[in-house]
């Protein structure tokens, strides 16, 4: 499945030219992360992604959500047809621009956080610094995920997660931290006094995980 996405090129491209790939929440579209290339590096390929299915008002989606029945509230299907369409067309990128040397990264807002964390964790040697920022680690699309706490100690998470987050609620978050700390894996965790978004604290602190 090819998605559709945008993309902000730097004027020299290179085999080491780090690339960062977006993935949006829930409802939204490729618009909405692709914002944060002002502050990016300079010299990174972002890549913004746009879900395949379709929400309301315009939206889209990794996978649909139903909130009216909390113990199987995720299509499971949909959202591993989703994870393998952004892994092939991830390799279909780098390939593209001839990256063999290159980092590279991800960066995923509430749902896109979620497949961030299953790609990061799945395959991750082909990933560096990874930002799941409103999200959760979903059981039920991690089967397989590396143990291998080799394979897994190039990876850097940053977690953030708001503290009035109506919608995924901020222990689900801690999950995350949880998780990642069983796995050996380095990350950040933060919290901000925030609903279901990224407040000014958050992306400074987020601009500065990449930057490093």
């Amino acid at each position: 499945m090819n998605l559709d996405y945008i993309v902000r090129e730097p004027e020299n491209i290179i085999p080491s030219t780090p690339i960062l790939f977006m993935l949006h929440g829930y409802g939204s579209n490729e618009q909405d992360l692709f914002s944060f290339r002002e502050t990016l590096p300079q010299d990174w390929i972002i890549v913004s992604f746009r879900a395949p299915g379709n929400t309301q008002f315009e939206g889209f989606s990794w996978y649909e959500i139903d909130f009216n029945n909390p113990d199987n509230f995720i299509d499971v299907s949909q959202a591993k047809e989703s994870l393998n369409a952004v892994l092939e067309n991830i390799l279909k990128i780098v390939n593209h621009y001839g990256l063999t040397e290159g980092k590279t990264h991800l960066c995923g807002f509430s749902q896109g956080g979620i497949l961030c964390y299953a790609l990061a964790l799945k395959y991750p040697e082909m990933f560096n610094h990874v930002a799941c920022l409103s999200a959760y680690p979903e059981e039920k699309i991690l089967d397989g995920i590396i143990k291998d706490k080799k394979k897994l100690e190039h990876l850097r998470f940053f977690v953030s997660h708001g503290t009035e987050d109506a919608v995924i609620p901020s222990e689900w978050g801690r999950k995350a931290a949880d998780l990642l700390y069983d796995l050996g894996c380095y990350f950040t965790f933060r919290e901000y006094m925030s609903g279901h978004g990224v407040n000014q604290k958050n992306y400074i602190d987020l601009m500065d995980f990449f930057s490093k």
